[in-house]
């Protein structure tokens, strides 16, 4: 604990930290550890997973992925601002990590974690970590401390690795003000269920604020019979306002647990309604992006191609290439 500079002892009985590799560990010992002292340690892989991995592995197909590149990149003109949500190691982190990789070379990013374990291979990305208080019990910079001042960064994007309380009504504030394409994890166990988190303390986003939120995009840690442990994206939920000013959520692609896929379901989204005014693309132009962007994907598949820095060159050197030609 000294090592990194943090405490345990009798008073502060628990320690959860980041090792200088980056290995998060955390330690608890007696009183509240009854049975003697525990030690847990989380590694992580030298080479981050990349969007390849995940439609490899079935976490999520060919038509989802180009989806949320589209979304995440905006054609870039609007951004979706997006959530991912599920429970304890459901791999929201890493599926974070893999959209925010589709987010352009030269936009400024900024995020806030509590345990830094994004890795992005972007140029302009500053990452921020909350920092516990000292041996002394001062000098503590939380969450949301750390967002307040990513706002006066003048930040492009703004992911927050998991929000918790009042970070996530600052994020929502930045989100109502023109911080179009933010991102960020929640514990949920549904995308309904995550609305509610998000309006409730300890958060307590006012619902008027939610309508700026665009997708939430589900992961799941599920036990197959056959297959054993698997995570899958079990729906894309978006948000979509009412003329009420009310918050309605529909799902554009559901999980079939029978077929292990993720199926479309008949809504029209939104977004893509969205993408039309801004871009000025029509519905079929749209479609088309989408098809071309799954076509990439397709061949990064077939080409064995899954490090996230070539994947991630890819779909870089894509977008530059559709603006080129715009």
């Amino acid at each position: 604990a000294r090592g990194i500079g943090r405490r345990i002892d009798t008073q502060v009985p628990i320690l959860d930290a980041r090792l200088k590799d980056g290995t998060r560990v955390n330690a608890t010992i007696p009183p509240i550890s009854l049975d003697g002292s525990t030690l847990t340690l989380r590694k992580f892989r030298k080479d981050p997973m990349s969007v390849v991995d995940l439609i490899n592995y079935g976490t999520l197909n060919y038509e989802v992925a180009a989806f949320m590149w589209l979304a995440t990149d905006g054609v870039g003109v609007r951004p979706a601002n997006t959530l991912v949500a599920g429970g304890t190691a459901s791999g929201k982190t890493t599926t974070l990590n893999i959209l925010s990789s589709f987010i352009p070379n030269t936009e400024r990013i900024i995020s806030i974690e509590d345990t830094a374990e994004l890795s992005l291979p972007l140029k302009h990305w500053i990452r921020f970590e909350v920092r516990p208080p000292s041996m002394e019990g001062t000098g503590e910079i939380d969450m949301n401390e750390l967002v307040k001042n990513s706002l006066r960064m003048r930040p492009d994007r703004i992911l927050v690795g998991e929000i918790r309380g009042a970070e996530g009504y600052t994020m929502f504030a930045a989100m109502n003000t023109g911080h179009s394409g933010c991102m960020g994890t929640v514990h949920s166990n549904s995308a309904r269920e995550t609305l509610v988190r998000l309006a409730n303390p300890p958060i307590n986003v006012p619902s008027i604020m939610l309508t700026s939120l665009n997708f939430i995009l589900m992961q799941n840690r599920i036990h197959d019979r056959r297959k054993g442990m698997i995570r899958r994206i079990t729906e894309l939920a978006e948000v979509v306002p009412n003329d009420e000013g009310r918050i309605e959520l529909q799902n554009l692609y559901e999980w079939d647990p029978l077929k292990d896929a993720l199926v479309r379901t008949n809504a029209n989204s939104a977004y893509l309604q969205l993408l039309q005014k801004y871009t000025g693309l029509d519905k079929k132009a749209l479609q088309q992006e989408l098809d071309e962007r799954e076509a990439v994907l397709r061949q990064l598949v077939k080409a064995g191609t899954n490090k996230l820095d070539a994947v991630c060159e890819t779909t870089q050197n894509y977008i530059i290439k559709k603006r080129t030609r715009l």
